[in-house]
């Protein structure tokens, strides 16, 4: 059989992520027996998903995409329609217009009463439709850290805040869909991607009333540069260099060198009533702790040769020639970022500014995110407690009540 890159493999959710083979029924206190073999953490990269971001999906990551919102599935193609959007960088690439999934607005007016229509508790439904996914793929994160000796795995559930953005593909193009309402099976065979930046009035938002409201304390500011390096000994992964900018000589300092994000689980999810989608996400960072000595002097070699640019993408430029160290490395990207980072007792919110430049395809882009970690939960999956499903559910209620939702769409 042919290999299919994971990008281009169908779920049972329908995403156009990794494959998905069925969900299993075990309970949580029995997932562990039942999957025993060892895999590796490195997998087919996917370098197409963003400027500078080459994309690690692990060996059978599970991905899907669903909406909610609905309380009856059947009203799906009814009351939504499938609407262009504008964003210059992705039209400049493509030359189209990708679209989001929206409630129609008759439908919505005619319905806005009734809230019947709508779940009740969505965030309930939707901890019920990743909880055997993710519980799976954690099952193979704790196998897989047991046989990683040369690198520092973490294991991370993040929420990430966006569009979702659905794509044309050979049986569907998008002007043959565009404002169009369409059965949920052709949303699910449609390629789509996931949309982080967001308008300056959200980050606001929830810089200035989400955070009180729900008591995040503010933890750190912080400039970082992550100098991205190919490595001809790594050839499946590309090197993360994270430097602070040293105040007497304004040089990069190497902080740690880190290896691609690896993706376990993905589930992209519309949101039907709220101005946002969600991204719930099972990833592993993964820090290199068994560089040779002359391999960790060659990176600070080439790391020091760079010069700060404010007036070049990604905020750093390096001399004729001196975009490379020896015959191992090779800088391949920049990211420049800016970011706040609040904490309580379980999770992390992270609000950044981030100026992102690849050199080998020469393009660049500038966005705002803001990133919810759920470092609380991970302990439990460690255990394998019911807990980690409750506390996953009482998550997202505050997600769906202040982070998805706000006044202001600029």
């Amino acid at each position: 059989m042919a290999y299919v890159p994971p990008h281009k493999r169908h779920s049972r959710g329908g995403a156009g992520g990794p494959s998905s083979s069925p969900s299993p029924t075990t309970p949580l206190e029995t997932v562990n027996s039942n999957f025993k073999r060892k895999r590796n953490f490195n997998s087919k990269a996917i370098a197409d998903k963003g400027v500078g971001k080459s994309i690690v999906y692990a060996e059978n990551a599970r991905s899907k995409w669903f909406a909610v919102g609905l309380a009856d599935d059947t009203l799906l193609p009814i009351m939504t329609r499938l609407e262009p959007v504008s964003l210059e960088s992705y039209e400049r690439k493509s030359g189209e217009k990708p679209l989001t999934l929206v409630l129609c607005d008759h439908h919505l007016k005619e319905n806005c009463e009734d809230r019947r229509v709508f779940l009740a508790i969505p965030w309930a439904f939707v901890a019920g439709t990743v909880k055997q996914d993710l519980l799976w793929s954690f099952q193979q994160v704790r196998e897989n850290m047991e046989c990683c000796e040369f690198e520092d795995v973490k294991p991370t559930l993040v929420a990430r805040f966006g569009k979702i953005l659905f794509h044309g593909n050979r049986s569907f193009s998008l002007e043959s869909i565009s404002g169009k309402s369409v059965p949920e099976s052709t949303l699910k065979q449609l390629k789509k991607s996931f949309y982080t930046n967001v308008p300056p009035s959200y980050v606001e938002y929830i810089t200035n009333e989400v955070v009180p409201k729900i008591g995040f304390d503010l933890e750190g500011e912080r400039e970082l540069y992550h100098v991205k390096l190919s490595d001809k000994m790594r050839p499946d992964s590309t090197l993360s260099c994270k430097c602070t900018v040293t105040k007497d000589s304004k040089k990069l300092e190497l902080c740690k060198v880190e290896l691609n994000q690896v993706r376990h689980m993905v589930a992209d999810i519309s949101c039907l009533d709220k101005n946002l989608d969600l991204r719930l996400m099972l990833r592993t960072k993964r820090t290199l702790i068994a560089l040779k000595d002359e391999e960790i002097e060659n990176i600070k070699s080439l790391i020091g040769s760079a010069n700060l640019d404010s007036e070049v993408k990604g905020g750093l430029r390096w001399p004729l020639g001196k975009q490379s160290s020896g015959d191992q490395y090779t800088v391949v990207g920049v990211w420049h970022t800016n970011g706040k980072t609040f904490r309580n007792s379980s999770m992390r919110l992270k609000v950044r500014h981030a100026d992102r430049f690849d050199f080998r395809s020469s393009a660049g882009e500038v966005s705002r995110e803001v990133i919810l970690k759920m470092p609380g939960i991970i302990p439990q999956l460690h255990e394998q407690t019911d807990l980690a499903m409750e506390m996953l559910k009482e998550n997202l209620k505050l997600i769906w009540t202040y982070f998805l939702c706000y006044d202001s769409v600029t």
